[in-house]
């Protein structure tokens, strides 16, 4: 059976955990004031959502 023979430290587990990276989300465009914001959220400019306005932005 293997056995590892020292014991690894934490900043060596952790750096080969570290090593895989997430891609950039992609952005859309708001349909109704034409911001820049992420797929499926309310839009921070304009506060609309799917057509509706969801918070009321200033």
């Amino acid at each position: 059976m293997a056995v590892p023979k020292r014991k690894m430290s934490k900043s060596r587990r952790d750096k080969r955990r570290a090593n895989w990276k997430l891609t950039v989300p992609g952005l859309v465009e708001c349909p109704q004031c034409h911001e820049m914001k992420m797929p499926h959220r309310v839009c921070s400019e304009c506060g609309h959502y799917n057509g509706k306005v969801v918070i009321q932005a200033e």
